[in-house]
């Protein structure tokens, strides 16, 4: 069967490009493979030993190479992000390693020191972390890119010829793709942030928005520079408008809260907004918000947090008060570790003492106002003795 491949101008390793070479500089296990055959199909795995999912999978993988062994396929582990000095104590390493965890080993195991099956295969597929499996079909060409726990699925698909040609296969390999993108553009603007250069950064977030228009931190991202750090109000409010218009029509969580966030957060300074404005964006936002259904306690918490300070600064103390608590009975059931609960819980809290203007408990929590804080603030709060407090009902 013939099938397209994509286009030679894009250099973007996917689903249905021609598998890279195998360029490893030698082999720990297993007898030496130059090239593809035809008629086999390849997992292509990137691993180190050093990374613990690639250590779980190996049994995994195991078990996969047991299991299709005579439907033609081949597992083939590639080390390419190991810390030694040189190839030979790369090989001396591995080994040692493979001797102790996994004596029964039933696949090769090949060594990249030099990194040049991680450029051509990880890099070029955007693929940014370990372990990651590529799955090379019988006409050498990729048939899949992602976790090795996916293979479960994916395999069989693949084996009787149905998954290359598969809307799902299709829509999973260009969400990956778009994944991987963002990863490379945040890190680009994480980097010139961490300098304050908001320039270069904003010239990241621009070019990764024409690339990658539906990436919700990119399009925050770019409100967040304009508005809050290059303080250019010209510029970012048009961009917060439609920011607001698109989380409301996508409806999505990641948007919303994107949005809420830019409006009222408390760690930002407003004071250059126009007020009529923010809280008109706020107003709208904050009844899309509180119109949704069928939401989980997480979610409905995040979104009860960031939609009490409209109404606090809108004149709504009560409905604001009301949010909050809401959000603490909710955080408070969650199935979450103490830690990251504690936190939450000191957050909401510090809120709720801030807008009554007095001490405020919750269980054995309290929290006392701060001074000099006119609308929200979110330090820690301080645990007291159960017996002295202002409890909340």
């Amino acid at each position: 069967m013939s099938r397209k491949t994509p286009s030679t101008n894009d250099p973007t390793l996917r689903m249905n490009s021609l598998a890279p070479a195998l360029g490893v500089q030698g082999w720990v296990r297993g007898k030496p493979l130059a090239s593809f055959q035809p008629d086999r199909v390849y997992i292509v795995d990137f691993w180190a030993t050093w990374c613990g999912p690639c250590a779980s999978a190996m049994p995994y993988l195991m078990e996969l190479q047991e299991k299709y062994k005579e439907s033609g396929v081949e597992v083939v582990a590639v080390a390419a992000e190991e810390e030694a000095a040189t190839a030979d104590e790369v090989q001396a390493h591995l080994d040692a390693w493979l001797t102790e965890k996994f004596p029964t080993l039933n696949f090769r195991v090949g060594l990249d020191c030099i990194g040049e099956m991680k450029k051509l295969w990880m890099e070029a597929s955007f693929s940014s972390g370990i372990p990651s499996s590529f799955v090379v079909d019988r006409d050498s060409h990729i048939a899949f890119i992602g976790h090795p726990t996916e293979l479960e699925d994916v395999l069989p698909k693949v084996l009787d010829g149905s998954w290359r040609t598969s809307d799902q296969a299709k829509a999973a390999d260009r969400e990956r793709i778009a994944e991987g993108r963002e990863v490379v553009f945040l890190t680009k603007i994480s980097a010139a942030v961490k300098l304050k250069d908001w320039k270069t950064a904003l010239s990241a977030i621009e070019e990764g928005i024409a690339l990658l228009p539906d990436s919700s931190q990119l399009r925050v991202a770019h409100v967040h520079t304009l508005l809050h750090e290059m303080r250019d109000m010209q510029t970012g409010l048009p961009v917060l408008r439609q920011l607001v218009r698109d989380a409301i029509d996508r409806n999505a969580e990641d948007w919303l809260l994107g949005a809420m966030y830019e409006l009222f957060n408390p760690a930002y300074d407003h004071t250059d907004f126009p007020s009529v404005e923010r809280l008109a964006m706020g107003k709208e936002l904050s009844e899309h918000i509180l119109a949704l259904t069928g939401l989980e306690d997480n979610v409905k918490a995040s979104y009860y947090r960031l939609v009490a300070p409209y109404y606090y600064q809108s004149g709504h103390k009560a409905r604001a008060e009301e949010l909050l608590e809401l959000a603490l009975k909710l955080v408070d059931g969650l199935p979450a570790p103490d830690n990251i609960k504690q936190r939450w819980l000191d957050d909401l809290l510090q809120s709720l003492a801030n807008y009554r203007g007095r001490k405020v408990c919750y269980g054995a929590l309290c929290a006392v106002p701060q001074t000099n804080v006119s609308n929200d603030a979110t330090p820690k709060a301080e645990k007291k003795n159960p017996a002295d407090r202002d409890a909340l009902e």
